[in-house]
């Protein structure tokens, strides 16, 4: 279960290794639909330079197993304990870490620098919907409201075709949490009608796209209920018998999911390996911190204009700068292309005094000059 957006920049690494297979516009969105929940006028739009694409991981990741198998890959299933990772480097030449909880995470490091949270700071749920109007163009809506929390609502693709996935970030305490404390298997019609409730109260521009009678869930397999904790793990480690392991994906950075920047993260830190795996021989300490060096800096603008997004209160400048691109269709396109960009982005937003020049460059673009 997931609700995963490739923006364009990960859709151009998937063509250029040939696995890009779903083409077509039904699987894309172009568009950001905004509700500010600070300032008198709330409702925006930010458009991309080009499509991004969302399809349910449990229809792309088997196909591109396929991928990996004909190309002479070999997929083995096994539950592998942190001391079974260690011993596959004295079969392997390059042993990477990409998935694992408990003990597999703890074998690198946290970095407390990049890792500002003990805790999770959104109660999360997401549900695959039926019953939810996209928008035209197809688009996905951010509503936020202060103290409330966020709502994503993402056009996707699954099994039974278009649904949308409502991706419910609650703040801890507050009144939105209920959708992660319930469970949903419990008395899945009250989750429906909790669900209607919390749209209805907090998020008006999606409730006004819901048919209530034809609101239902996919499957009773399309909800997860939880919370994700922050956090940047060290590239890599090193093992007594001298040889290294190599941190990729969700072991590495573990980001809450409101800026939709998890997967982004992990196919372009990917891609970075399979090239410096493709230009050296071995894969000692010098490997590993090439990959450390040249993966950094857009892993770490991801990890810090998410933890920057989530902060409870809410950063001066977010509200500042949300407001502001009410009124300023530049600001909105330049912050929603941005979601390619991760550096750019934590450079529009890192500080009030960045979204104070973020601001009055985009208003300069759009100014006319007088006669």
């Amino acid at each position: 279960m997931n609700s995963v957006a490739h923006m364009h920049v990960t859709l151009a690494l998937e063509a250029d290794l040939g696995i890009d297979h779903w083409p077509g516009e039904e699987y894309t969105y172009s568009a950001h639909y905004h509700h500010n929940g600070w300032g008198d006028e709330r409702t925006y739009a930010g458009e991309f330079t080009a499509p991004s694409r969302t399809l349910d991981y449990r229809i792309y990741l088997p196909r591109l197993m396929e991928d990996f198998t004909e190309r002479g890959g070999v997929m083995e299933y096994r539950d592998l304990s942190a001391g079974e990772i260690h011993a596959l480097t004295d079969v392997h030449d390059l042993v990477v870490v990409s998935t694992g909880k408990g003990e597999i995470g703890a074998m690198f490091p946290k970095r407390t620098d990049k890792s500002p949270y003990d805790r999770p700071q959104r109660k999360l749920a997401v549900g695959f919907w039926h019953g939810v109007a996209r928008r035209d163009p197809n688009g996905v809506e951010i509503s936020i409201i202060p103290g409330v929390g966020e709502l994503l609502a993402i056009p996707m693709w699954s099994f039974s075709g278009p649904v949308m996935a409502l991706l419910f970030e609650s703040v801890p305490g507050g009144p939105q949490e209920v959708l992660t404390d319930q469970r949903f298997e419990d008395d899945p019609e009250a989750y429906r009608k909790l669900t209607l409730d919390v749209l209805g109260r907090y998020h008006p521009t999606v409730m006004e796209r819901v048919d209530v009678d034809g609101f239902r869930i996919q499957g009773e397999q399309d909800i997860l209920q939880g919370g994700v904790t922050p956090v940047l793990r060290e590239d890599y480690v090193r093992l007594p018998n001298g040889k290294f392991l190599l941190a990729l994906g969700d072991v590495h950075l573990t980001v809450d999911p409101v800026q939709a920047q998890g997967a982004n993260a992990a196919a372009y830190s990917a891609r970075v390996v399979g090239d410096a795996v493709l230009e050296d021989e071995v894969f000692d300490e010098r490997f590993m911190k090439k990959v450390a060096s040249r993966r950094a800096e857009r892993i770490e603008a991801a990890n810090d204009w998410i933890n920057t997004m989530i902060h409870n209160p809410p950063m001066p400048q977010i509200p500042a700068l949300l407001t502001a691109m009410v009124g300023n269709q530049a600001l909105a396109d330049e912050f929603t292309e941005n979601f390619n960009y991760p550096i750019r982005q934590i450079d529009l937003l890192g500080s009030e005094a960045r979204v104070d020049a973020a601001i009055e460059r985009a208003a300069a673009r759009t100014t006319v000059p007088a006669n």
